[in-house]
C-alpha cells in the first residue's frame, strides 16, 4: 500500500514555548503503516515557503505547521488551490487563523483535530501581490503591526500594552475606499479587511466576518479621542467594536484603496510597505485545511455567547 505522506514544518523561533517534543507527538500520532511524515525545519525567513513549495510540488497530502502566524501565512500562500491539506498547531503569540478555526491552542488537541481528518474550505485575499488569511490592514493597525514585530514579550498583554502606548503617537491617514456599491472618502483610525473576525490573540476587529461567504468585511474606525481608548481596547476584546459609534463596517468582494502616500500595511501581521493605492480582493474557497467539525464549533460558539452575555456590560 503506498503511504501517504505528510511533512511536518517547525518554525524554531515563533512564540514562547518550547517544540522540543513536537516532531516526537506527531511522529507517534500517524500509522507508520500508513503515511510517511518528514520533518523540516526552518532557518530563515521565507523558508517555510520553499518547503511548502517542495511539498506541494511533490504531491504531499499534508503540510502541518508548528509556529505562529507569521509561518502559517508563508505555508498557507503556496498550498491554495492544491490538493495538499494543511494542518496547524499553533505556536505563535497571535494565532489568528488557529483561533478563528476553532483548533486548540493545546499542541496535542491540535493534533487530534488533524488525525479526525476534517476538512474546511476557506476564503483567502489579495493585497495587491500578498496573500492574507485573517486580516489586511492599514493605520493604526499597521503602525502596531510594525511596532509589535520588535517586541520580545509578545502576547495579549504585549499587544494591549502596545495599543496604549502608541495611540498617542499615531496620526490619522484620509482614504477613498471604492468597493462593490460605490464610493466613500473618510479619515480612519483603524481600516481593516477582514476575512477572519480577528487579528488574534481573541482581539475582534470584524465580528461578523465569515471565512467562506466569499466576502471582506472592511472595517473603518474613524479618529478616537485619547480618552475614547482604553474603551474602545475593551470593546476589541469583549467582541464588541462593532457598536462603536465611530466604526463603520462595508461588505463587498474587492476594494481599492487609494492614500496620500505610500507607506506601511500589515499581511496577517507582518508589516509590509506598499504602495499608495491597493486593490484587496477575496478569492473563495481556496484553501483546504484542517478544523473542529460544525458540532465541535456550535458547541464553542455556545460557550462563548455565555462568556459574552456576561462581560458585554463591561464594554458598553
Amino acid at each position: 500500500m503506498k503511504k501517504e505522506k505528510v511533512c511536518l514544518i517547525i518554525n524554531p523561533v515563533s512564540g514562547t514555548e518550547s517544540k522540543k517534543n513536537i516532531p516526537e507527538e506527531v511522529a507517534a500520532a500517524f500509522d507508520q503503516k500508513k503515511y510517511e511524515v518528514v520533518i523540516r525545519i526552518t532557518g530563515y525567513p521565507d523558508h517555510a515557503t520553499e518547503i511548502a513549495s517542495e511539498a506541494v510540488k511533490n504531491k504531499f497530502s499534508y503540510v502541518l505547521t508548528a509556529g505562529g502566524d507569521g509561518t502559517v501565512n508563508e505555508v498557507a500562500k503556496v498550498l491554495v488551490h492544491s490538493d495538499t491539506t494543511l494542518g496547524i498547531i499553533p505556536f505563535g503569540s497571535g494565532n489568528g487563523l488557529a483561533r478563528e478555526l476553532g483548533i486548540p491552542m493545546d499542541s496535542e488537541k491540535a493534533i487530534e483535530i488533524i488525525l479526525k481528518g476534517n476538512r474546511r474550505t476557506i476564503d483567502y485575499g489579495v493585497a495587491n501581490e500578498h496573500i492574507f488569511f485573517c486580516t489586511c490592514g492599514f493605520g493604526f493597525d499597521a503602525f502596531i503591526s510594525d511596532r509589535f514585530a520588535e517586541e520580545k514579550k509578545r502576547g495579549p498583554l504585549g499587544y494591549v500594552r502596545n495599543i496604549l502606548e502608541s495611540a498617542v503617537d499615531f496620526k490619522s491617514e484620509e482614504y477613498e475606499l471604492t468597493y462593490d456599491v460605490g464610493t466613500i472618502t473618510e479619515r480612519a483610525f483603524v481600516l481593516t479587511c477582514a476575512n477572519a473576525s480577528q487579528y488574534g490573540n481573541e482581539a475582534y476587529i470584524a465580528p461578523g466576518a465569515s471565512m467562506d461567504d466569499g466576502k471582506m468585511n472592511v472595517s473603518l474606525l474613524k479618529p478616537l479621542h485619547a480618552f475614547e481608548i482604553p474603551q474602545t481596547t475593551l470593546q476589541l476584546f469583549t467582541k464588541n467594536i462593532d457598536k462603536n459609534s465611530k466604526m463603520t463596517t462595508l461588505i463587498t468582494q474587492k476594494l481599492t484603496i487609494r492614500r496620500t502616500r505610500a507607506g506601511m500595511m500589515h499581511v496577517d501581521g507582518e508589516p509590509v510597505e506598499t504602495e499608495k493605492e491597493i486593490d484587496v480582493k477575496i478569492v473563495p474557497r481556496g484553501l483546504r485545511v484542517f478544523a473542529p467539525s460544525h458540532v465541535e464549533m456550535k458547541k464553542k460558539k455556545e460557550n462563548e455567547n455565555i462568556f459574552s452575555s456576561l462581560t458585554r456590560w463591561l464594554s458598553e
